[in-house]
């Protein structure tokens, strides 16, 4: 670390998601002083920098939390977003970024970088409004702002990326809309966390608004035949038509991609414009272009592939936190209505070792299944998906391995004592809240393994589902545990 940055401390929001994970193992290998800002302690108790830095909870929306958070901050990066938080996202983004910066002046804060997107075109989309918005917002007090807006994210484990990679491998043949001809100008993720590494080692603080992309400028329809051409397929036939609005486009997508509905629609959303970087806006004469240069989109594309091959994906787009749906919360239940515990207790002795039972409790979902039923877990994902969850398609970051806070098909992980226990909490939709545990415990010579799901319903309505669903309980859990155990075996 430079003489510079010795008397810094770095602040960085968003510290769960995609980017601002990537930023904190950035700046820790910079030997920088960081803290990050998350609501749950456990979403990066698992990240290997987990213990390289100070780690400040609360929520963006708590004054006090935030202004406590900022206390002896040089530079804070501005990372939120909260798109997925109904109709009303880009008011609620608006209030965020105000008070963050009027709790950054308050704090003596010098810098505050902020990640937008190019919104250069007259016909932008809510999304794209908001994100312009939230960095007028940011920049309403004293306090400089460096805005660097980004083109499309190709990386491993990037919402954008990951639409590209499924529209492309499942539709060879494709009724597009017409803004998949608009052109684009995408950025490789080493290339967005190159410039934010820089912005913490500026001089003296800078308040302007920059435009960052990479070398080439291309339509989607390029971007997609790139893709297919690189990963080997043939090339894709693109039929243009006119019906197909953002809306529809999103639900498309939704269907056929692991991204859910409600996060394709404001990626679709920033493409109904022209999205490329304007050079007036260059940010050249600040930072440096890489000495090895940007990224193009084929080495980009190339790099994220192998990542997703050789399970080297550090952070995905699933690993920030899904809202819970509004009839989840079901405000207007009485007290008592969800205070029923409604469990399915499961246990199994066997002389198998620990350490292979576990093997196979860790290594569940994604496409390893679900040991047994996968067609019923299948058809219960498509449900989700159908009434705007996020189904089965998320998958796994790594085939083998799990970390607290991140996804699993519809499940996130809350609890990982490897070896010992794994507790799943669910994301599907659903009327209360459904935990799924496994614990292996060592009891005189033998293992025991025990499996628990366990629902806390919302209301009358949540009792229904559970005792309607409970007949597939009955063919689900039982088979679960057994084919864990038999596989197990198989194994050892």
């Amino acid at each position: 670390m430079s003489m510079l940055n010795q008397n810094r401390k770095f602040l960085i929001t968003g510290a769960s998601g995609y980017v601002g994970g990537r930023l904190v193992r950035t700046l820790v290998a910079e030997n920088c002083d960081v803290r990050v800002f998350v609501r749950d302690r456990n979403k990066v108790n698992g990240q290997s920098w987990a213990d390289k830095v100070e780690i400040a909870v609360g929520s963006a929306n708590n004054r006090e939390e935030v202004s406590k958070a900022l206390v002896g901050i040089h530079t804070a990066y501005y990372l939120l977003h909260s798109i997925n938080l109904g109709p009303k996202f880009d008011e609620i983004e608006a209030q965020m970024a105000c008070q963050f910066a009027e709790c950054a002046e308050a704090a003596g804060v010098k810098q505050i970088v902020y990640l937008g997107g190019i919104a250069n075109d007259k016909n932008i989309s809510k999304h794209l409004a908001s994100r312009v918005s939230t960095g007028a917002e940011l920049a309403s007090t004293s306090v400089p702002v460096m805005e660097l807006r980004a083109g499309i994210i190709i990386g491993s484990g990037s919402a954008s990326f990951e639409m590209l990679r499924h529209l492309t491998h499942r539709l060879p043949i494709m009724t597009t809309p017409k803004w998949v001809m608009n052109k684009t100008h995408p950025i490789a993720i080493r290339d967005i966390l190159y410039y934010l590494k820089k912005a913490a080692f500026l001089e003296k603080p800078i308040n302007k608004i920059f435009d960052i992309g990479g070398p080439e400028v291309l339509t989607y329809a390029d971007m997609m035949q790139k893709f297919a051409s690189l990963s080997g397929l043939k090339k894709r036939w693109i039929i243009k038509v006119p019906v197909l609005t953002p809306g529809l486009s999103s639900l498309w997508i939704g269907l056929v991609t692991p991204v859910p509905t409600a996060l394709a629609r404001p990626l679709v959303g920033s493409l109904i414009s022209e999205v490329v970087a304007d050079p007036a806006k260059s940010i050249n004469d600040v930072i440096a272009l890489p000495p090895e240069g940007l990224t193009d989109v084929a080495t980009a594309i190339n790099l994220a592939l192998s990542r997703i091959t050789e399970h080297q994906v550090e952070t995905r787009w699933s690993d920030a936190t899904i809202p819970t749906a509004p009839w989840q919360k079901a405000q207007g239940d009485p007290d008592w209505a969800g205070e029923a515990v409604l469990r399915d207790r499961r246990e199994r002795t066997t002389d198998i070792p620990a350490e292979k039972i576990w093997k196979q409790i860790e290594s569940i979902g994604g496409e390893n299944g679900w040991f047994g039923s996968d067609f019923l877990w299948w058809g219960r994902g498509v449900i989700d998906r159908f009434v705007g969850g996020v189904g089965l398609r998320r998958g796994r970051r790594d085939p083998d391995f799990l970390r607290v806070g991140e996804s699993l098909d519809f499940w996130r992980v809350e609890v990982l004592e490897r070896g010992h226990r794994l507790k799943l909490y669910a994301e599907m939709i659903l009327p209360g809240k459904a935990w799924l545990e496994f614990i292996v415990e060592e009891r005189d010579g033998k293992t025991h393994v025990i499996q628990e799901a366990t629902f806390n319903p919302r209301g009358l309505g949540g009792q229904l589902y559970w005792y309607v669903i409970s007949p597939f309980h009955l063919f689900v859990f039982p088979t679960m545990l057994r084919n864990i155990v038999k596989r197990a075996a198989k194994d050892a």
